[in-house]
């Protein structure tokens, strides 16, 4: 392993930390679409549609 002196325990927290970071904004888009998705599944169940959905055909 390449030596990386005194700073080794700073330089591994801060990738850590960052990759942390990086799962919790996964994460949060994740869950905001499922939120999203499951909002607007009640609201067609409600009969609410898309305005790009044109009921005229």
């Amino acid at each position: 392993m390449i030596d990386l002196g005194p700073h080794i325990l700073f330089i591994l927290g801060s990738y850590i930390g960052a990759a942390l970071v990086v799962m919790l904004l996964i994460f949060g888009v994740w869950a905001g679409s499922n939120k999203q998705k499951k909002r607007l599944a009640d609201l067609e169940a409600q009969g609410i549609v898309r305005r790009s959905q044109s009921t005229e055909s």
